[in-house]
């Protein structure tokens, strides 16, 4: 029987970490740092995500700007918004939850967040910086995957990593991080062919596909690590993508859900906050 991969109290080390952060800036006279939050209708893993945030943030001392809008909220409404919070001086980060409505064009949208306060690094200026390797803010679900890793102790240079999903705030960016490490790495989609057989190849097996009880124990190979991304609501309640029971029988390590990936992704977030680019 494998272990889990505790994203709670892994997440608690980076949140003192942060906390100490905080402090030291206070002591030097700087303001608390704030955080903008857009979350636009009710998908259920959108509100789970932002109240997170909202909670974690009154831990650590962060001040939140939360703004949650109505599913029907015009384009150029949202834009307004956005405009707003790039020319607030108070507040140091913007994140737009998505996914956004089927009516608001959300790669337009993700444009107008000024790249300086873009902490979930959404933006095509993020996006090309992090591609490149320069700085910038890197995009929270994957850094928070890879940071729940390696405080795991487990080794990522030559492993073979399959990723199951090619989203832009998930899917592309792990996989760009998990190359970074030296792992060498597929993606996997919707059209991909024999998707159980590459899966049981995998060393390292990330699904990021938000199709709850997807993986179960005939995708994993023995010993492998599985972390789960997703966050479907159904019946009041978070579920993942993989069958965590059944598949903990088999891999070496498993996030739950919750209590895993997403207690990473709120802290990277956060980070990114406090950090700031310098």
């Amino acid at each position: 029987m494998g272990k889990k991969l505790d994203g709670k109290k892994i997440a608690e080390k980076y949140r003192e970490d942060i906390k100490i952060l905080i402090n030291n800036k206070l002591n030097l006279g700087y303001n608390p740092p704030c955080l903008a939050n857009i979350l636009v209708g009710n998908d259920g893993g959108s509100v789970y995500y932002v109240n997170n945030q909202n909670k974690l943030c009154e831990k650590l001392g962060i001040k939140v700007k939360s703004i949650h809008l109505e599913e029907n909220v015009s384009q150029a409404e949202l834009l307004e918004i956005i405009e707003k919070l790039n020319e607030d001086v108070e507040v140091q980060g913007i994140i737009l939850q998505l996914p956004l409505p089927k009516h608001i064009n959300e790669d337009y949208v993700t444009e107008k967040i000024s790249y300086e306060k873009d902490i979930d690094g959404l933006s095509t200026i993020s996006t090309g910086k992090f591609y490149k390797g320069e700085k910038c803010f890197i995009p929270c679900t994957p850094k928070g995957i890879i940071e729940l890793i390696k405080s795991s102790n487990i080794e990522l240079e030559g492993k073979n990593a399959v990723v199951i999903g090619r989203s832009n705030i998930v899917g592309k960016p792990i996989a760009q991080l998990l190359l970074n490490e030296n792992a060498t790495v597929t993606i996997c989609h919707s059209k991909t062919k024999d998707l159980k057989k590459i899966c049981n190849k995998a060393d390292i097996l990330v699904a990021a596909i938000g199709k709850p009880g997807f993986v179960t124990a005939d995708y994993v190979k023995e010993n492998a690590v599985v972390i789960d991304v997703g966050t479907t609501m159904i019946d009041g309640k978070i579920q993942g993508d993989v069958i965590y029971n059944e598949v903990i029988e088999k891999a070496a390590f498993v996030t739950p859900v919750p209590g895993g990936v997403g207690a990473m992704t709120t802290t990277m977030l956060l980070k990114n906050l406090c950090e700031g680019l310098k």
